[in-house]
């Protein structure tokens, strides 16, 4: 059974960001319009990031407020019930802009966490 542990949650944040960066590696936008297969693994990983914000809560919005969280919850709602109203151009500005800026604040909130812990405070949601 899979975890409901923020540090999971962040890590499956992490792993699905390094994933689209992985598949879109050296395309530009007119590449990536015309990869169906890519397109599709992309807005997958975007669906279990959402999915894994969504978990996480609310308290990651005031810890790194520069990174839009409430888009990264969203965008699940998006692919599942506005899919045939996405544009890919939208989509590969989050890829572009947005992803990068959510693995860095999910990464540093999985140290974060990790040192908190080991030195004896829980870490979740608060200081």
């Amino acid at each position: 059974m899979p975890s409901d542990s923020p540090v999971d949650r962040l890590r499956e944040i992490v792993e699905n960001c390094d994933r689209i960066a992985a598949y879109t590696a050296d395309m530009d936008f007119e590449t990536y319009a015309g990869d169906m297969k890519t397109r599709d693994a992309v807005e997958r990983c975007l669906a279990r990031i959402s999915e894994a914000a969504c978990k996480i809560g609310s308290y990651i919005e005031t810890r790194y407020p520069e990174t839009d969280w409430a888009g990264a919850r969203g965008v699940g709602n998006l692919l599942r019930h506005q899919y045939d109203g996405i544009e890919d151009l939208d989509i590969w500005n989050g890829v572009v802009t947005d992803v990068p800026r959510l693995r860095a604040a999910a990464s540093s909130e999985i140290q974060r966490l990790i040192s908190a812990s080991e030195s004896g405070g829980d870490g979740a949601g608060r200081g």
